[in-house]
């Protein structure tokens, strides 16, 4: 027989190149790590292979191609309301999130992929399913086992909190929802577990303690705080950031209006800037409290951080300082001749054809 060309050939005794093979088999052991289903794997391995089939991922570094498979495994779980973090994905793959994501978003426009949001319910209830908190163990002392059913409930109660007040936007929801989770534990036994640390309870729990979850426990306690005031039969206490915890579940049923109490609203705080007789410069009372202020600046300090602030972002009250550039010097500002000339300051000194026309049509000075 004669021999056939193999670009005549069918291909179909072609055999999967290495790459291939490699991102294969890297894609099912993402899958058995994470302990997805079958149908999940199908999935991520039939978009990896479309992906590396796409022109637009041939060039790419070894590297990229290496994120591609775990990339694939995020889209597939995102498809399947499967609760996943990008960080989770991340750590297994000991990858740079700013370079996970990128790729993330080629392979989400290149083969034109729809990934539906992250349902936060989710992934609160897929977070605490790793808590090794609600079967009793040897390592784990009695007190600190807990009902999951009634943590599960108390946390997302404290994430709708947070998102209600600006903690969750644009944030990693892991150390939001860790730091949730602790809050919740302490107030369903508040007697003995005050005492028990951030840290002790996530190495009691099992779970990692991520770094920003500190300011995110440390914000919750400060919207909690401010919430307690506002409640008649919490104002004779001495409520701090610990004793506060006890009355979380007070706090969360009547959430809606301790938040519209303790925190005010802009059209608010413009009315009563601009009443009559109030905000006037010229009225007694502005003129007593300007008095009280230079007095005793420290009570008025005070007083300005006890009443109702708008409810904003943690980043418009707590801005990051920018640095200061140096003032330039007389040297720098001098004139020398030598400075370069822009575009726009060239066509001003360019004339137009009619503008020619009428400087040789005008005649010279007497």
């Amino acid at each position: 027989l004669p021999e056939v060309a193999y670009s005549q050939s069918t291909g179909q005794k072609e055999q999967l190149s290495r790459c291939l093979q490699r991102g294969i088999r890297r894609v099912q052991d993402l899958c058995k790590v994470l302990q997805l289903p079958t149908v999940f794997e199908e999935t991520a391995v039939s978009y990896f292979q479309r992906a590396l089939q796409h022109p637009s991922f041939h060039l790419v570094s070894l590297e990229k191609k290496e994120l591609l498979g775990g990339c694939c495994v995020f889209v597939t779980c995102r498809q399947h309301n499967w609760p996943l973090t990008m960080g989770t994905i991340c750590s297994l793959l000991y990858a740079k999130q700013e370079l996970f994501a990128s790729v993330y978003l080629s392979l989400q426009k290149e083969l034109g992929l729809s990934v539906p949001a992250l349902s936060l319910g989710d992934l609160v209830k897929t977070h605490l399913s790793s808590f090794r908190l609600f079967q009793h163990a040897a390592d784990i002392p009695a007190p600190f086992v807990e009902d999951k059913e009634k943590m599960v409930t108390r946390t997302m109660q404290i994430v709708e909190l947070a998102s209600e007040t600006w903690l969750v936007t644009g944030r990693h929801p892991v150390p939001i929802v860790t730091a949730a989770a602790f809050l919740s534990w302490q107030s369903l036994q508040p007697a003995a577990r005050l005492t028990c640390t951030f840290a002790r309870f996530c190495k009691v729990a099992g779970v990692d303690l991520p770094p920003p979850a500190h300011l995110r426990l440390k914000e919750l306690l400060e919207i909690l705080l401010r919430m307690a005031s506002q409640l008649a039969w919490l104002r004779v206490f001495n409520m701090d950031k610990k004793t506060v915890v006890k009355h979380i579940g007070d706090l969360l049923q009547h959430r809606i209006f301790l938040l519209k109490n303790a925190f005010c609203l802009e059209d608010g705080e413009e009315q009563r800037a601009t009443a009559p007789g109030e905000g006037s410069p010229g009225s007694p009372l502005a003129a007593g409290g300007a008095a009280q202020e230079e007095g005793c600046p420290s009570e008025g300090k005070r007083q300005r951080e006890d009443g109702p602030r708008p409810l904003l972002p943690p980043c418009l009250i707590n801005p990051k300082k920018r640095l200061r550039t140096a003032a330039p010097s007389a040297s720098d500002s001098a004139v020398t001749g030598d400075e370069p000339i822009s575009d726009s300051e060239i066509e001003q000194y360019l004339r137009g054809p009619e503008e020619i026309r009428a400087f040789r049509k005008a005649k010279a000075w007497p």
